[in-house]
């Protein structure tokens, strides 16, 4: 039987933890036989968390070692993961993955996982509050924030916590089929594939974290509408284009082309919600130059379409009275 091994640090994240348990614990095949032998993986006393906070203790009869025997080794999140990882938890990876195991990893469990250098040369994502993070100290690794899992074969990443239901139910049906999968999440009361990406909840990184890049992200927010050169970014932050690239790239995850593509993604995000001006209105507002270029990189990035992306999270304002109205 196949042997999921679920990986359990100290503070790691409820959610993260439980998800492959039950997805895969739930998995059964044709004959009512289960598809997977679950074992989760922990070190002594440790602690799960939610927001940070401890929840309960983890005990299993399984311990960090044992993960390098099994097929499939799931790392969650966990609390402390922008600290050096430990050099043993990076060796057990290294050691199940020349063993031939499958390594998968749920939102910020990316860390750990790109700290082995497995990930070198991939794409991956994590929680997109993080994928600039992740690029930064991971420059080999194409970091995408947009999607809900990246499937490299025996490599594989999730995005923000309930993305690993998407990721555990896409190897469910990897390994057994569409029917298992389909009879999986069903048992667990989800579809076996949600519309669009992550990419539809994430919101623009605050320029003021942003380090010296901060006054030329601000002043391009501030004028979306306008036509930028590198040349004219370059100048404004008072550095050469090639510093400018690089300072980019550390400081946001991204290039200049792309921060500006997102920005104005982000900008129109917010128009659909909060403002009943006309899609192709919208797309002007947020400096696009047609509606169709606008509705192409929209979909693109967000998974789904301006109209739909307002359907779903448009912000309905209580009506006012006639003496409110008044005012």
């Amino acid at each position: 039987m196949h042997v999921i091994a679920v990986v359990a640090l100290d503070r790691v994240v409820a959610f993260d933890l439980a998800t492959p348990c039950e997805v895969f614990g739930a998995a059964r095949l044709p004959d009512g036989s289960p598809a997977y032998e679950v074992r989760v993986c922990a070190e002594a006393d440790a602690v799960a968390t939610a927001t940070g906070n401890g929840c309960f203790t983890v005990q299993s009869p399984w311990r960090l070692d044992d993960l390098t025997a099994a097929d499939t080794v799931v790392v969650p999140g966990h609390a402390d993961f922008l600290e050096a990882p430990d050099d043993h938890l990076l060796d057990l990876l290294l050691q199940a993955a020349a063993r031939g195991a499958r390594l998968a990893s749920i939102c910020t469990g990316a860390f750990p996982l790109a700290a082995t250098g497995l990930l070198d040369g991939q794409r991956a994502t994590t929680h997109w509050r993080w994928a600039a993070e992740l690029a930064r100290r991971h420059p080999t690794v194409s970091v995408d924030p947009a999607v809900l899992f990246v499937d490299n074969g025996s490599l594989l990443t999730s995005a923000g916590i309930a993305a690993g239901l998407d990721l555990c139910l896409h190897l469910v049906r990897r390994d057994h089929g569409a029917a298992v999968a389909i009879e999986t999440a069903r048992d667990l009361v989800m579809p076996l594939q949600r519309d669009g990406g992550q990419a539809q909840f994430i919101t623009n990184i605050d320029p003021d974290e942003a380090g010296s890049l901060r006054p030329t992200l601000d002043w391009m927010e501030r004028n979306l509408h306008r036509t930028f050169a590198l040349a004219d970014l370059a100048a404004h932050a008072a550095v050469s284009i090639r510093t400018l690239n690089r300072q980019f790239r550390l400081q946001t995850g991204t290039t200049p082309h792309q921060w500006l593509q997102r920005t104005r993604i982000y900008a129109a995000q917010r128009l659909l919600e909060t403002t009943d001006l006309p899609v192709e209105r919208v797309g002007e507002r947020a400096g696009f130059r047609s509606p169709a270029t606008f509705r192409m990189h929209f979909t693109r990035q967000v998974g789904t379409s301006p109209r739909a992306y307002r359907k779903a999270f448009h912000i309905v304002s209580t009506p006012r009275t006639g003496a409110e109205r008044a005012r």
